[in-house]
């Protein structure tokens, strides 16, 4: 946009006087129109300060546009550049998980503040604490668990505010969900990590990205992709192998998982890897077939690799709720399970199933995903866990 019947000059004499060199309206107006009539063209109403303000938008970097205005004695505002926010005490995956947690917060915890509010401590009280944990997936038996510890609580501590009780509940759960100091102990040792679980709840995703963190920690690792069962597997896992900078040890599809796995123990004594990932078949619809193919694999590894640290995650999907937790028994009595991968736990209501699944199985959760970048997945925090659903 050109400001027509003026010089140039004259243009960036009237655009610096927009930027606040102490001219008000009158003077720029005044000076508009000398220049129209010296132009011999039809004077130039109030309206040109629209068009500086144009003319001001188009030239100045975006950083520094101004929010044009007046002040008291008529001259032109300019808004100062407002400084930025200070970044976050918290991580950035703590705000993804606060986000992910988001649905969870709107479906039970609120139901449980306003429960909070009542005038008193009686059966009617717990009763509908009750009904609100378990329709939260927090599970049955964990809710009896939480509440008895409530009871008790409230009866050695003589509470009488409903309001208080808050405090107690999340201090239990947050005592149910810890997962101790030992928990990633295979990290420190030369492991092998079994990775279980049943089709599309983000298992090869998650090895992917337990293999990038893994390398991030200066450890060696290689990938053995022992899911021959289901078709284009391995080229999946290839691509995240890949991603992550890692070996992977395939074998065709339909062959012996067993002798992917004693593949991979021998590239990864050869590269003296510190991690081997082993992807596994969930075969949940047979699982005498899944514990023989599992039974194998660890005669191979007790003698092809003694002394190995063995770990066993099974990877479930957070929004299928308490079918995770069924998926999480089942496996349990097919293999020794040792930790659980919570995936997809942004945009899910029912993120009360991490409370559950620990307290009922007794198998931690040792890792958490909120997303599908390789960052996405962090060790778990009953803390930050805790904190970013009731904060």
């Amino acid at each position: 946009m050109a400001l027509f019947g003026f010089g140039k000059k004259k243009q960036q004499d009237i655009i610096a006087a927009a930027a606040g060199l102490n001219f008000d309206d009158e003077q720029i107006e005044e000076e508009v129109v000398e220049e129209t009539v010296a132009a011999e063209e039809e004077p130039v109403g109030p309206s040109i300060l629209d068009e500086v303000k144009e003319e001001m938008d188009a030239q100045k970097p975006q950083e520094l546009k101004a929010n044009f205005g007046k002040n008291s004695d008529g001259s032109i505002a300019v808004e100062e550049e407002q400084p930025e926010e200070a970044p976050s005490e918290e991580g950035g995956f703590f705000q993804k998980l606060v986000a992910g947690l988001t649905k969870t917060r709107d479906s039970f915890v609120r139901n449980m503040d306003y429960a909070f509010g009542a005038t008193e401590i009686n059966e009617d009280f717990y009763e509908e604490l009750e009904e609100i944990l378990i329709s939260g997936d927090i599970g049955v038996r964990t809710t009896d668990s939480i509440l008895e510890h409530l009871k008790e609580e409230v009866h050695n501590r003589k509470i009488v505010d409903p309001a208080e009780c808050k405090k107690v509940l999340i201090d239990a759960i947050r005592t149910q969900m810890d997962t101790g100091e030992a928990s990633y102990e295979f990290e420190n040792q030369r492991s092998v990590v079994f990775v279980i679980g049943v089709n599309g709840v983000g298992k090869t995703t998650t090895i992917g990205k337990l293999a990038s963190k893994l390398k991030s920690m200066d450890k060696k690792v290689v990938i053995a992709a022992a899911d021959t069962f289901r078709a284009a597997a391995g080229n999946q896992l290839k691509e995240w192998a890949n991603r992550a900078g890692v070996d992977m040890i395939g074998g065709q599809d339909g062959s012996d998982p067993a002798a992917v796995v004693y593949d991979a123990i021998a590239s990864a004594k050869a590269k003296n890897a510190d991690v081997l990932l082993i992807d596994t078949a969930g075969r949940l619809h047979n699982k005498k077939n899944l514990m023989d193919e599992l039974s194998k694999m660890n005669r191979i590894i007790e003698r092809e690799y003694p002394g190995a640290y063995k770990e066993s995650l099974v990877v479930l999907d957070a929004t299928t709720g308490q079918n995770a937790l069924n998926q999480a028994r089942e496996f349990k009595e097919a293999a020794d399970l040792t930790g659980v991968v919570l995936t997809k736990m942004d945009g899910t209501a029912k993120g009360g199933i991490a409370v559950a699944i620990q307290s009922e199985l007794g198998v931690p959760v040792k890792y958490i995903g909120v997303g599908e970048s390789v960052e996405d997945l962090e060790k778990f925090d009953a803390n930050q866990f805790v904190k970013a659903l009731f904060m």
